[in-house]
């Protein structure tokens, strides 16, 4: 029986901050004998096509969840994409600008960000993305946008929680906030989650969602983790992730995707 399985990026394969800057070799073992045994895996992120690593887009993935399910890709082509009413994406990033918090705009394949944005491009360089063609002038009203992502740029963190949370009750739009990836916050519509992407990537391969699997570490991996047949938490995820999950498996410094592949989904193979 075919199986489908997602992955997480940050914080589940990689901890770039803490020198994990690949998949480690028997993470990819484990992968690469989930595809010799006929499964599919995928990856299922709150990234942007263009923020992916070229190692992972050569991999040999069957698909990619990209923008916490805003826009699917399955075989090279996307299936699935559902961009933000684009009213309400200049309202939020107008308000962003006047409490100097900068923005990210993710669409796909293109990514939009201001030449005068210092802390986003610092947090390009943060995370190792090749910002070399992004697009640093736009107009509003001649692009679409699947996802935003606020990142800080204020010194001081006084009263950026009530910015966050006010920026968080648009309506028509959902999202979290990160404490620990760089202060940032991730928003798109309320209509999609990774969770709704998994489905759509399930449905398009023919694969029962009794045969799926999902590894995750954070807030934006919750619904993920509650659609699948068995959900997967990293022994560094969220508490509530974990009470979420069938399973915790070790933290990404201790290779848990491929102790989870190896004894749980593999074990009878």
């Amino acid at each position: 029986m075919m199986k489908a399985i997602f992955f997480d990026i940050d914080g589940t394969i990689l901890a770039r901050e803490q020198g994990i800057l690949h998949i480690t070799p028997r993470v990819e073992s484990a992968m690469r004998k989930l595809q010799r045994a006929g499964h599919k895996i995928f990856i299922a992120t709150g990234r942007p096509a263009g923020f992916m690593y070229d190692d992972f887009l050569n991999f040999g993935f069957d698909g990619f969840v990209f923008n916490n399910g805003a826009v699917v890709m399955a075989s090279g082509e996307i299936i699935f994409r559902c961009d933000m009413d684009m009213a309400r994406v200049k309202e939020i990033c107008e308000y962003a600008e006047s409490e100097r918090v900068e923005y990210i705009l993710e669409s796909y394949p293109e990514v939009y960000c201001p030449d005068r944005f210092a802390a986003c491009y610092d947090f390009f360089r943060k995370i190792g993305v090749d910002y070399s063609k992004f697009i640093r002038e736009f107009d509003f009203d001649k692009i679409s946008v699947s996802k935003i992502e606020c990142v800080t740029a204020r010194k001081d963190a006084e009263n950026l929680d009530a910015v966050y949370k006010k920026i968080l009750a648009t309506p028509g739009i959902r999202g979290w906030a990160d404490p620990f990836h760089f202060r940032t916050t991730e928003i798109y519509s309320d209509k999609i989650s990774k969770a709704t992407g998994v489905l759509r990537m399930l449905e398009h391969f023919g694969i029962g969602v009794e045969n799926s699997y999902a590894f995750g570490d954070g807030a934006n991996d919750c619904e993920m983790i509650q659609t699948v047949g068995t959900g997967f938490a990293m022994a560094t995820g969220r508490d509530e992730l974990k009470r979420l999950a069938k399973y915790t498996v070790p933290s990404v410094f201790d290779d848990g995707v491929a102790v989870g592949i190896e004894r749980y989904i593999l074990h009878d193979e």
